[in-house]
């Protein structure tokens, strides 16, 4: 089995955040988007994965060693590809053409995910869903009685379904959606200037393929600020039971569960929690934090925030409760 996670995108909808560090790699409770995506998938794939394709931009060398070994933690080998231009799903995905071979797993990397069950690989295809209040943003899928899809529809403006595709796909033949992802950029088929995933599969449901929708308890959106601290939230809340590390406090702050507090964070008169995520080197004096995400080595002081995302060393003085800071900025 292999996992190809397409994560090239400039992430401008997170700026300032995505100005210094590739969306896919902010951290979601204490670890990066794309690595809990591909440790979620990794969980419900009922082979073993050996191969995972990260099809990046040039996000340097730190970044691509870090990605590496997330791959080795799962027991399998890395590969890093390139798309140079922002050219559509199916372009991306043929940016690691040579991974797409034998049973193959596509997963965009801001896509994160609550299941609790076990793919089934002997189907042809399946294509992750989630029930929506509202359709209209999304691309959907209509099934059928058999519980095969039958139509794909993008952002339908009148209804047709209500289970929105979250990004999340499983191919048995990834030789074939290789010879259909080629077909389009052979023959320039572009959707709105763009080569998409989703006129593959279209041709490949037209052939006979039967595709079946794969269902998940939650589907978590990082696409912008405000959804990303809601999944930092809901992480948090799947794992409440897990061990924190040490954090230096004294004897007037509290931590209010669930949190993540990594290594070395220092916590002065202060109150942190719900819900708050703390990078290492972090300090925190005389605030209160909650619903937020704040990255490594920053200062907060004297500060009341919730829903928000402070960078890497930055430093914060203020009453704001919805800030978005960058990393290396400094506001009094």
């Amino acid at each position: 089995m292999k996992i190809i996670i397409p994560m090239a995108g400039m992430g401008k909808r997170m700026r300032p955040h995505t100005l210094t560090t590739p969306k896919p790699l902010i951290p979601i409770a204490g670890k990066p988007m794309v690595q809990r995506i591909v440790e979620d998938i990794t969980k419900v794939c009922d082979e073993k994965v050996d191969e995972i394709a990260f099809v990046v931009g040039h996000f340097g060398k730190d970044a691509e060693n870090n990605l590496i070994k997330v791959a080795e933690s799962l027991g399998a080998k890395g590969k890093i590809f390139y798309q140079d231009e922002p050219l559509g799903t199916a372009h991306a995905i043929m940016c690691a053409k040579e991974c797409i071979t034998g049973k193959v797993v596509v997963a965009f990397a801001d896509t994160l995910f609550k299941a609790d069950f076990k793919m089934d690989s002997t189907q042809e295809g399946i294509i992750w869903v989630q029930k929506v209040e509202d359709p209209k943003p999304f691309g959907v899928v209509k099934i059928d009685a058999n519980n095969i899809i039958t139509d794909f529809v993008e952002k339908p403006q009148e209804f047709v379904s209500d289970l929105a595709i979250i990004g999340i796909y499983y191919f048995k033949d990834g030789d074939y959606l290789r010879t259909e992802l080629q077909y389009l950029l052979d023959n320039d088929i572009k959707e709105k200037g763009e080569y998409q995933l989703t006129n593959a599969l279209e041709n490949m449901k037209a052939k006979g393929t039967k595709f079946s929708p794969g269902k998940v308890t939650e589907w978590l959106d990082c696409g912008n600020k405000d959804a990303t601290v809601y999944t930092n939230s809901r992480i948090l809340e799947f794992n409440k039971d897990k061990a924190r590390t040490t954090v230096f406090t004294n004897k007037n702050s509290k931590i209010i569960e669930p949190c993540y507090i990594a290594d070395g964070v220092q916590l002065i008169d202060s109150v942190v929690g719900p819900h708050a995520s703390v990078g290492e080197n972090t300090i925190i004096e005389n605030s209160v934090v909650k619903n937020c995400i704040i990255q490594t080595n920053s200062k907060i002081k004297n500060a009341d925030l919730s829903n928000s995302m402070i960078g890497n060393y930055a430093e914060y003085t203020g009453k704001s409760n919805d800030a978005s800071i960058s990393d290396y900025s400094t506001i009094r």
